[in-house]
């Protein structure tokens, strides 16, 4: 039985119908896509255009962050002295993109560049000790981060007491006192004035590569070209869609289908999806996992090595290995999260707010998928907890009206080291401290949390009947993409819809029916539904909550609705 929360239907406000048939006359568009647009702030037809059709020019400059100057600076000097430079990433997708790009962007000028990115089992996030030592080992004088350094003051230090700089460039929230750096490049610092703070780490990567090509008058096509891996890592690391990740990811996706690296074209071929349209949700769900598989199993530094391969040979060995090890990463995927869900069908729900679970036979690199696929289905913040060695590794997902950084925060004391995000955390944690952990984490989810919150709230964009959801307004939502957080697809709402086909189940919990319409019947396809086909039978009238979809197929592309949820109608 699926254990999928609840879902209570919100409506949001009816767009100002003057206001959206005044842009369909201006813009020439269908009124249903004018109303989405006047529901996201976009009534004015100048930025309706400039949101439909994001440009390289709406890019912010990139000396708007704070230090970029400095660290423009001293990069640039060490290029033109020949020092040797260690870019050091974190081992998800947007570390590897983020060190990938930058070695690139060096090595294209000149500089000597070595990339490292730790190990997760030995070496633990974040620089320290690890990528100290990688420093010294490689003859370093600046050491350039990618997606990490914020926190690491003592790691600074350490860089500093060897006579290296230190350069952060990084996205993460910062914790307390910045590391001493030549730069911090961050724009999520408190100081930090640029307009755009949803940016991922390789959105900073790639504006300091553009600054240090103009300042050493390089090719700013070579930057440029790189925007497949600036859209590889924002999707993947689920940074909000909007401003200027959206210009990102809407012109680095029409890359990733022609790129000319030889390792993200492997990286395509292998996982199917040679040939077909690249979009945020194909880069979401499978090529992002088969390249944290390598960060999770294996060595994320292979993952650079895959990104930087100029050879089809080499590029193709890594991306087969990445296939194989995602297949792995499934399996473990799907042990751990059969062990959790049992453990929570014996919780108490109604007192237990925030779930923490630990295990010394989990492993470290997959508790993060299965605490998402927790949230999902609980609707609570969850934490997965991998124990060795008396030490818990622990990671973190969260619901929206829960802070999960801030959180952590009051659990500090229990804990060796934590940071993060809102949406997502990581922390460090004795075997001892554990049970203390879990009390005071459900604690604090009781006194921020209510029962209300704790139910999955499905957001109605539009009421949009069947006559209106038309192949027409498919293609034209497509310029609302890429969606994801920030910019979500569209969610429309159909009324007192009759079943012409009884329900059959599809995949684990997959369901699939066709609805009667003017015009004859169209599909629909739900998952995480299956529990619920006795309230599917043919003649059945219900209200469904959808997406507008295309299922390409065979060589055949029809239109279908993405079922989100139903309801009997009343």
């Amino acid at each position: 039985m699926s254990r999928r929360a609840d879902s209570r239907w919100t409506v949001g406000p009816a767009a100002d119908e003057k206001m959206a048939q005044t842009l369909a006359a201006a813009v020439s568009l269908p009124l249903p896509l004018c109303r989405l647009l006047v529901l996201r702030g976009l009534a004015d037809p100048a930025s309706a255009k400039r949101y439909l059709r994001p440009q390289l020019d709406q890019l912010n400059e990139p000396l708007l962050l704070k230090s970029m100057g400095e660290a423009v600076e001293r990069l640039a000097r060490a290029i033109r002295g020949g020092e040797t430079i260690l870019v050091h990433g974190d081992y998800d997708v947007d570390g590897m993109c983020s060190t990938s790009l930058m070695t690139r962007a060096i090595r294209t000028l000149g500089g000597r560049v070595v990339p490292f990115i730790p190990d997760r089992r030995t070496d633990g996030y974040d620089l320290g000790p690890a990528g100290v030592a990688a420093a010294v080992a490689a003859g370093a004088t600046v050491v350039l981060t990618c997606d990490c350094g914020t926190s690491a003051i003592d790691a600074a230090l350490s860089l500093r007491a060897a006579g290296i700089d230190l350069i952060v460039s990084d996205h993460h929230l910062p914790g307390g006192p910045l590391p001493a750096a030549v730069a911090v490049l961050n724009p999520r610092r408190a100081d930090d004035e640029s307009p755009d703070k949803d940016l991922a780490a390789v959105g900073v990567a790639f504006k300091l590569a553009l600054a240090l090509t103009r300042e050493l008058g390089g090719n700013e096509n070579v930057v440029f070209s790189m925007l497949d891996l600036v859209a590889l890592a924002t999707v993947a690391d689920v940074a909000p869609l909007r401003g200027e990740n959206r210009v990102f990811v809407r012109r680095g996706l029409a890359l990733l289908g022609e790129s000319k690296s030889a390792g993200l074209r492997a990286l395509i071929r292998s996982s199917g999806l040679d040939g077909k349209e690249i979009t945020a949700g194909r880069v979401g769900y499978i090529l992002a996992p088969r390249l944290n598989a390598l960060g999770r199993l294996d060595r994320a530094l292979r993952g650079v090595d895959l990104l930087l391969a100029d050879r089809e040979d080499e590029a193709n060995s890594i991306a087969r290995h990445c296939e194989e090890l995602n297949r792995e990463r499934q399996e473990l995927d799907r042990r751990i999260l059969d062990e959790a869900l049992r453990r929570v069908d014996k919780m108490d729900l109604t007192t237990t707010y925030g779930i923490v679970l630990h295990d010394s036979d989990w492993h470290p690199g997959v508790i993060g998928i299965v605490a998402s696929r927790l949230v999902e289905q609980t609707a609570r913040p969850v934490f997965m907890i991998a124990v060795h060695d008396g030490i818990g590794k622990g990671s973190g997902r969260s619901i929206p009206a829960f802070d999960l950084h801030s959180a952590l925060d009051e659990c500090g004391d229990l804990l060796l080291k934590h940071g993060g995000h809102r949406a997502a955390a990581g922390l460090t944690v004795t075997e001892a401290q554990i049970p203390a952990f879990v009390d005071r984490f459900n604690e604090v989810a009781r006194a921020r949390l209510t029962a209300d919150d704790l139910v999955r709230e499905l957001r109605i964009d539009l009421e949009l009947s069947l006559a209106d959801a038309t192949d027409e307004l498919e293609r034209l939502l497509r310029h609302l993409e890429p969606f994801g957080i920030g910019n979500p697809g569209p969610m429309f709402a159909a009324r007192r819809v009759r079943v012409a086909t009884g329900a059959t189940r599809i995949g684990a919990d997959g369901v699939k029916f066709r609805i009667e319409t003017n015009d004859g019947t169209i599909e629909a396809v739900g998952w995480g539904l299956a529990h619920r086909t006795a309230d599917l039978q043919k003649g059945a009238v219900i209200d469904v909550a959808y997406k507008l979809e295309r299922n390409e197929f065979r060589g055949k592309s029809v239109l279908q609705l993405g079922l989100a949820d139903f309801r009997v109608s009343t």
